[in-house]
């Protein structure tokens, strides 16, 4: 059985009238690379200030490998952060600013010397040890603050969106030395983002908030090809959704009559009679020749086309709707279909998703 590393359990979060948490429970477990993902104001930066002790719960209890810690300060708690800003001292070294909280904790120096080595080694700084954050690049000084939290070897280390204020490249290189870094240390990592792309790649587990509620748990494939509502599925990733009405169920399985036709696939919450969603990833949807042999053929008009380098974004037209479409740009310099043009499309029942209302 693994251990739990934090338990949330029916935890709420009132500021004044507005409820930024509604009673959200979920278990982190040792070793794990934890995110909690969703838009700007779902409650993702306030549930991680109090597992940070710097919020209080309105309700609820947050518990620390068995023990309740809603009553300790933040400096009790063997829980590190990791901010947006970073939060480095400008006026001290890079081994100065990783010794500091050693210091705090009262270290011997001995001990704290050979501390800060290990960790600007981990993070690849050593040739950097005296040098002072202003004179660092964004990265660097994201290594450092990583480095420091690190040091004091917290049970969890809590990171605060610390990848957006990074250019695009360098987020993408810092989500490879992050995944390592939570590997190389074994320290639970709790992750928060509303970038879906850096949790999808990075996390063992996602949790996706939505108002203040906890709209699903699992792993990346599991939220991305699974999602439990209409809100995952357009939070995670693009989708078209399509009207459905429920005409049968059986065995995990539900058939809706839609604009595409009837469907019979996969459902999450589908009754017989009712109104329901039907949701198709724009990439599970074939183009001519890469209509999947099975499926049934759609015709279709080209609307719109967007080329983003790997793949190509069409809008196709077909029965009164329109259907977003990627196409992967396999070979160099291959023909696109212009606006205008008459396709054929398809798609594997079940790679798309009933959705209950």
């Amino acid at each position: 059985m693994r251990n739990k590393a934090i338990e949330v359990q029916n935890v709420a979060k009132s500021f004044g009238s507005f409820q930024a948490l509604k009673g959200v429970s979920f278990d982190i477990y040792d070793n794990e690379f934890f995110t909690m993902l969703g838009p700007s104001g779902c409650g993702k930066t306030t549930l991680l200030r109090m597992i940070a002790g710097f919020e209080a719960p309105t309700s609820g209890s947050i518990r620390l490998h068995g023990r309740d810690i809603g009553a300790e300060p933040p400096h009790k708690r063997r829980v590190n952060t990791v901010f947006q800003s970073y939060a480095l001292f400008p006026h001290m070294t890079l081994e100065g600013n990783i010794a500091f909280a050693l210091e705090n904790l009262g270290w011997k120096k001995d001990r704290i010397r050979a501390r800060v080595a290990q960790m600007l080694e981990l993070v690849h700084m050593s040739q950097f040890a005296n040098r002072r954050p202003a004179q660092l690049s964004g990265g660097q000084r994201q290594r450092i603050a990583l480095a420091r939290a690190l040091a004091s070897e917290p049970e969890v280390l809590l990171l605060d969106e610390p990848l957006s204020a990074l250019d695009l490249k360098l987020r993408q290189a810092m989500r490879d030395e992050l995944r390592a870094l939570q590997r190389a240390t074994g320290i639970t990592f709790i992750f928060v983002t509303h970038d879906q792309e850096e949790a999808l790649d990075m996390s063992d587990r996602i949790c996706v908030l939505g108002a203040g509620e906890v709209q699903q748990i699992g792993a990346p494939n599991e939220v991305y090809e699974d999602p439990a509502n209409r809100f995952v599925a357009d939070f995670i990733g693009e989708t078209n959704f399509l009207p459905a009405e429920v005409i049968a169920v059986e065995e995990g399985h539900a058939t809706v009559r839609t604009p595409l036709g009837q469907v019979k696939t996969y459902h999450k919450g589908a009754r017989v009679g009712a109104a329901a969603t039907l949701s198709l990833r724009p990439e599970k949807i074939g183009l001519d020749e890469q209509v999947p042999q099975d499926a049934p053929r759609l015709q279709g008009v080209v609307t719109s086309r967007n080329y983003m380098g790997g793949y190509t974004h069409y809008t196709i037209a077909v029965n009164g709707v329109e259907l977003r479409v990627s196409k992967r740009n396999a070979v160099s310099h291959s023909a696109s279909l212009e606006p205008g043009r008459q396709v054929q499309l398809g798609f594997r029942p079940d790679s798309a998703r009933v959705l209950g209302q």
